[in-house]
């Protein structure tokens, strides 16, 4: 093996340094390969990155199109709620939910419900993605744990998590070590699932060219398996970005004094539905922001992708 040999069927440049027989580790195979293989000196592997780090911006007119979806459903809102003749504890009006969505935020309780909410759902995603994918890169790698731990994974998941989420309340107690594992638990198993599916997606042939060039069980792990299983993982991340919201909100549903699913319980048992609103409108941005930085982070990482688009 010499340097500047590939192997195409993964789209992946293998690099092996001959004047020390060392294995050197993948990057993304350029666009074309009929150029001379350069010395391994760091610097060409820097230029090539950057010459293949072009992000392609969204339309124009995506951005024109969201803007009148939303002010058409505002608009569909705003005459239902004027013509259909509901009282306000029904369906308030985009004004009077503009009004006291103002009132919250500046009296502070809307800052600090979220800022519960978010740590939750950040402890959690954070806690259930660390777990899922040490498990699943175990279950990936061993049929033996695989047999053995399938049928409780799948167990897990046939509960509905609002119906353990009183029992967790109730063990642990209404602070935030329960909601963060309610959280936890339903980010885990779209992350395991995914986790699983990209480390078996890698061909056996690039394993089989590894340990020829007598990679360490290391390299194999940070050159070949998580560049191949990372954006298959990214993916179930997007998942459980949005779902680690849900879990939250349905642990302060269950028993908190704090946080936006408190403050939804409190606004329906006083029928200040416009306060609701006002919860459930921050908890889609919430979710909307989780996502958005989970594809920047898929973005910025597999940015080798999209030279060859």
């Amino acid at each position: 093996m010499r340097e500047g040999d590939h192997e195409t069927r993964a789209g992946l440049f293998c690099l092996f340094a001959p004047e020390t027989n060392c294995f050197r580790g993948f990057v993304p195979q350029a666009a074309s390969l009929s150029f001379p293989a350069p010395p391994f000196d760091g610097a060409f592997l820097s230029r090539n990155r950057m010459q293949r780090k072009t992000f392609r911006k969204p339309p124009r007119t995506l951005y024109w199109t969201t803007l009148a979806s939303a002010a058409a459903a505002l608009l569909t809102w705003a005459l239902v709620s004027r013509f259909s003749e509901l009282p306000a504890f029904i369906l308030p009006a985009p004004g009077d939910v503009a009004a006291r969505f103002w009132k919250a935020l500046t009296d502070g309780s809307l800052l600090v419900h979220t800022g519960v909410t978010l740590a939750e759902v950040l402890l959690g995603l954070l806690a259930g993605t660390l777990v899922a994918v040490a498990l699943g890169y175990a279950v990936a790698k061993s049929r033996l744990f695989e047999r053995l731990a399938s049928p409780y994974l799948v167990a897990s998941q046939a509960i509905p998590i609002v119906a353990i989420a009183p029992l967790l309340v109730i063990w642990f107690g209404p602070g935030m070590f329960s909601k963060v594992l309610i959280c936890a638990l339903i980010v885990f198993f779209p992350v395991l699932v995914n986790t699983v599916v990209g480390v078996r997606a890698v061909p056996r042939s690039l394993h089989d060219l590894m340990r020829s060039l007598r990679a360490t069980r290391g390299q194999i792990l940070r050159r070949l398996e998580v560049p191949a299983a990372l954006p298959i993982l990214l993916g179930g991340l997007r998942i459980g970005a949005t779902l680690s919201v849900i879990g939250a909100v349905v642990g302060e549903l269950v028993g908190s004094d704090k946080g936006l699913g408190f403050m939804v319980n409190a606004a329906r048992g006083q029928y200040d539905t416009a306060l609701v609103f006002v919860a459930v409108f921050t908890l889609i941005l919430l979710a909307l922001a989780l996502y958005g930085v989970v594809a920047l982070l898929e973005k910025n990482l597999l940015s080798w992708q999209e030279s060859h688009e």
